[in-house]
């Protein structure tokens, strides 16, 4: 070992889901959305003047903002936005998670949320879900340093009751609670009005799922105007400039559009409660997802064989090899084709396997 090795910090990274280059996949395991993003974003990138990328973009991201809380009914004094919701994710971890007592985060949740703890040599305890993927709130009624709750939860989609959040929020005035709704959109309720009752609250949301901007990395997060003021002293003291001046421009003509937004989730939801029937069909099991993809185990055809299969057709989904959830695959919903090809390979295979039905 050379000697500067023994300064490095060690962390184990998160894995992120394949990403295939081989043509002719059906890619379902990254949860992005099946559609393009709002034709006002494709206008932005045919007029957008590149010269003004010789200038650094606005660090306040004032415009953004301004747009953001209109939509929202808030003060721009209320949002954050940073590069994807896991750089506002980290930058939150970094900013408010230093007092020492442990943080709180469900044991089968957001696989980022320990690495940034790691990270950051933040200590955590992961609090068990029950049986059947939910919450129990007294887990969250003890000692802490702050929570971090999704909602809805990934990989499950199961989505917690707003008085069960709130409940946690109300018992811990004294840390910083985290809801990451990365996935609110497709069905769930948002935490957000809360924040206005509760100054220890920070929701945290992102472009990539619902507004089809995965490749663009834009994130936000709500709170009180105090919360985005810690925030923004960590930003500006680890780089002013997280979002450049392209991305800034698409964001906002991405949450001007609401109507389209509307209907490209509407189009998801619709395609997801279509492929929820199917599977039920030929003896799947799931919870009840209010994301864009759906959690679910097969009664007699173990997961890791049927993603094996499924990667034999070119059609990716995500297998988590880890207790308590190693039998079952998280499959991104995407358009119907895509979703009737994912379904008619399942049961050629289920046929394979001697699982008739």
């Amino acid at each position: 070992m050379s000697a500067w090795e023994k300064n490095v910090r060690r962390v184990l990274p998160y894995v992120p889901g394949e990403q295939p280059k081989e043509e002719g996949v059906i890619k379902l395991n990254t949860n992005e959305n099946p559609y393009p993003p709002s034709p006002k974003v494709r206008a932005v990138l045919r007029d957008f003047d590149v010269s003004q990328l010789r200038r650094y973009p606005d660090p306040e991201a004032a415009d953004l903002r301004a747009a953001v809380a209109k939509r929202n009914g808030i003060d721009p004094s209320c949002v954050f936005v940073g590069v994807g919701s896991d750089d506002v994710l980290a930058m939150a971890f970094l900013t408010f998670f230093n007092g020492g007592d442990p943080v709180l985060f469900p044991d089968i949740t957001y696989s980022f949320y320990d690495v940034w703890a790691g990270l950051f040599s933040i200590p955590f305890e992961t609090q068990p879900l029950r049986e059947d993927f939910s919450v129990d709130p007294a887990d969250y009624k003890k000692k802490n340093d702050g929570i971090v709750l999704p909602n809805p939860n990934a990989p499950t989609g199961l989505e917690a009751p707003s008085g069960l959040l709130e409940e946690i929020v109300r018992s811990n005035p004294d840390s910083v609670v985290i809801i990451d709704e990365a996935y609110v959109d497709f069905g769930a309720k948002s935490a957000l009005p809360l924040i206005r009752a509760y100054d220890n609250l920070l929701v945290v949301q992102t472009f990539s799922k619902s507004r089809s901007l995965a490749g663009s990395r834009i994130g936000l997060a709500f709170g009180d105007p105090k919360l985005i003021a810690c925030l923004n002293d960590c930003k500006f003291s680890f780089n002013s400039y997280t979002m450049d001046r392209l991305s800034l421009e698409i964001a906002r003509a991405a949450i001007e559009d609401e109507a389209y937004f509307q209907e490209t989730v509407q189009k998801i939801v619709a395609t997801r409660e279509r492929t929820k029937a199917r599977l039920k069909e030929v003896g799947f099991s799931f919870p009840d997802s209010q994301g864009n993809f759906i959690f679910a185990s097969h009664e007699r055809l173990p997961a890791r064989l049927l993603f094996e299969r499924l990667k034999e057709k070119k059609i990716y989904v995500r297998y988590f090899d880890r207790p308590r959830i190693d039998g079952h695959l998280r499959i991104t919903i995407g358009t119907d084709e895509e979703m009737e090809s994912f379904c008619k390979a399942v049961s050629a295979i289920l046929s394979q396997e001697g699982c008739n039905y």
